[in-house]
């Protein structure tokens, strides 16, 4: 009996090693673009149509650089984030939006997605002070699961070409980006943020 738990011991131990060299085989053989942490949050897909980068986008609060898949606490997002662009011509602008697409909980996005903010007509090589706020920040206070805030950049066809919705709740980045021709986004960025009091938790 005694040699029959160890072996199931021992074969226990060898089907988990063997799993953990089937998940890093199946890593190591993803493609970048299925590593990239945008299409592994389900951003895109959820949120944004696939594109490709072609614009440099930070985004800091008090300091610190929001990275794709990041945690801050609501406590840390209070105030508006400072946005920087890149680019190489002042005459091209560009149209900011930040929105939540796990509204009001990630188990029922029934909100999805609420609109944080939009901010139009940056010009490149500056930020998002310089443009115009035409839906103003408001502040993270998820209160059920972990939500994805989401901030995507676009190019503008011209200046003062895009202009803000009615309302908040139920905003579609993808519905949008289409009705003021903006095309695909060419930069984007999220965060995850539950409640203050939080821990782990599930997503969905």
């Amino acid at each position: 009996m005694l040699l029959s738990q160890k072996l199931y011991v021992i074969l226990q131990s060898v089907v988990l090693y063997l799993k953990k060299i089937i998940l890093y085989i199946y890593i190591y053989h993803m493609t970048p673009r299925e590593r990239d942490p945008l299409i592994v949050g389900r951003v895109v897909g959820e949120v944004l149509e696939p594109f490709n980068r072609t614009i440099s986008l930070r985004v800091t609060y008090n300091s610190r650089d929001v990275t794709n898949g990041c945690e801050f606490r609501p406590s840390q997002v209070i105030g508006q984030p400072r946005v920087e662009i890149g680019g190489d011509d002042l005459r091209t602008f560009y149209t900011l939006v930040m929105v939540d697409p796990d509204a009001p909980s990630p188990s029922d996005p029934s909100l999805r997605e609420y609109l944080h903010w939009l901010v139009t007509d940056i010009p490149a090589t500056t930020g998002a002070t310089f443009g115009q706020e035409v839906m103003c920040y408001e502040s993270p206070r998820p209160t059920v699961g972990i939500h994805r805030f989401v901030f995507a950049l676009f190019q503008q066809m011209g200046r003062q070409t895009v202009y803000p919705p009615g309302w908040r709740q139920n905003f579609s980045t993808k519905d949008f980006a289409e009705a003021y021709n903006l095309g695909l986004p060419v930069a984007a960025v999220y965060f995850n943020c539950q409640r203050e009091g939080g821990s782990g938790g599930r997503r969905r």
